[in-house]
């Protein structure tokens, strides 16, 4: 596992992410009582530069409207976690992919609100322009480069009295995202852009996201 030597949208850039996903142990929960859920990570070009989709909720979903997310849900019972992942990204941002676009998965992580969520990282050649928001589950689709995701001010981590963990965010411009997706934003920074063995599942939500 290395660091990458740029951010540029290349063929030596998807080499690199694969074999450092390749080279990191990825753990898997089972815990009783919680719902399994699967995320992407999806790497496309964004002006020369790889990026990943982040997308903004929709204001009127009954959990988490209005927040930034990975595209994701819940695995659907006989579905795998890169199947239910292929699917949530057809259905939320129209992106079509198959799992030769899949370059390996992250840790899981389990969230306050009761799922054991998967991060599946995939690579397509897709632009912005080829995605379109299903504007029943997402309002918007915002490219966050890997420029922004290696920025030094991130993550940002504080205390809560709600919790003996700290509260782990990235910064997106002037905003910020919390985990859980900064969680796996974070830890994939660390392994498939800076070549690090970096766990996250220590790492807590902000109250309003345990719900």
């Amino acid at each position: 596992m290395k660091a990458l030597d740029n951010f540029n949208f290349t063929t030596p850039t998807r080499q690199q992410i694969s074999s450092n996903i390749l080279g990191f142990n990825d753990t898997r929960q089972e815990r009783e009582g919680l719902r399994k859920a699967a995320v992407t990570l999806t790497i496309f070009d964004h002006g020369g530069e790889a990026a990943i989709i982040i997308t903004k909720r929709a204001e009127n979903l009954r959990a988490h409207g209005g927040q930034w997310a990975l595209p994701g849900g819940r695995i659907d019972e006989g579905e795998s976690s890169v199947q239910a992942a292929l699917r949530e990204l057809r259905e939320e941002v129209n992106l079509h992919l198959d799992e030769s676009h899949v370059l390996g998965k992250l840790d899981d992580y389990v969230t306050r609100s009761g799922y054991i969520i998967t991060p599946v990282v995939l690579w397509t050649d897709a632009t912005c322009c080829a995605l379109t928001p299903n504007p029943e589950e997402v309002d918007s689709i915002h490219p966050f480069t890997f420029s922004e995701l290696s920025r030094t001010d991130s993550p940002h981590l504080e205390s809560i009295p709600e919790s003996d963990q700290q509260v782990l965010s990235m910064n997106f411009g002037d905003m910020l995202i919390y985990a859980p997706t900064a969680a796996m934003l974070y830890q994939f920074r660390e392994v498939a852009i800076l070549g690090k063995n970096t766990p996250v599942l220590h790492y807590d939500q902000p109250v309003f996201a345990w719900i």
